[in-house]
């Protein structure tokens, strides 16, 4: 069995996911504080009930196949394959009325991301990859995505969800990149990551991801012809402090920024 016998699949999961979250989206749902402390970590109704529906999918299907999700954290994760969920990647922005959300979907083989998917319904859009292709999906069609050249970091777009999440030390080093670049912006989540794969922006820098923020990315930024590592330059879809680059000379750049 192979990644492209799961497609119809994936692409299942991602509806029926949407299918469950648009009714909630710009309401007035209620919202948990995941964090024990003062900063917000939001999970809604909506993450939960998004999740609980690709888990039954996946279980009625694939009952052999394990699964790590966000919510309801790890069931059989030693499988030869494991679905790797996040049902609301961007929680902030969706509680704040914001586009800027999506559910991911990973399959990983035998340790590695074999497929990814980013979905935003409210958008009816698609972004999915397999590490040797990637492409972007609407109503309209389908087109191929592709990273854009970018020689250094001055002239370098560089998106982060936000440096307060990052702690004093690794802040001070994104800082050391941040001034290097043409333009710097904050906020997008997974969609900062998809916007690289299609050649709008240039460079990622994260801290914190856990692997079902940063595993369906993979995929689609290394199918674009992009590249992702923690910033130790090892594999990303563990998690951690990672950045992701269009093209590896900014991603050689912002390594060595990093590192210093």
């Amino acid at each position: 069995m192979t990644v492209i016998d799961f497609s119809a699949f994936i692409d299942r999961l991602a509806s029926a996911s949407g299918d469950t979250i648009l009714p909630f989206f710009r309401t007035a749902l209620s919202i948990e504080n995941k964090n024990a402390g003062r900063d917000l970590d939001p999970v809604t109704e909506a993450d939960r009930a998004a999740e609980a529906v690709m888990r039954r999918l996946i279980k009625a299907n694939f009952p052999q196949h394990g699964i790590i999700g966000e919510e309801f954290g790890a069931e059989n994760p030693d499988a030869e394959y494991v679905w790797v969920l996040d049902p609301i990647d961007g929680t902030k922005s969706f509680v704040s009325g914001l586009p800027i959300w999506g559910t991911l979907i990973a399959l990983v083989h035998r340790g590695a991301p074999a497929f990814g998917t980013m979905h935003q319904p409210y958008l009816h859009e698609r972004f999915s990859g397999d590490g040797g292709a990637a492409f972007f999906t609407t109503p309209a069609g389908r087109r191929a995505l592709t990273v854009r050249a970018c020689a250094s970091l001055a002239e370098a777009t560089l998106f982060t969800t936000s440096p307060l999440l990052m702690n004093e030390a690794d802040r001070a080093r994104f800082a050391s990149v941040e001034r290097e670049v043409r333009l710097s912006r904050y906020g997008g989540d997974c969609y900062a990551y998809c916007m690289l794969a299609a050649g709008h922006i240039d460079l990622v820098i994260e801290t914190e991801l856990k692997p079902h923020d940063i595993a369906a990315l993979v995929p689609i930024v290394t199918g674009s012809g992009g590249i992702v590592t923690t910033w130790e330059g090892a594999p990303a879809h563990h998690g951690g402090r990672i950045v992701a680059a269009g093209d590896r000379r900014v991603h050689e750049a912002a390594i060595k920024l990093l590192a210093d």
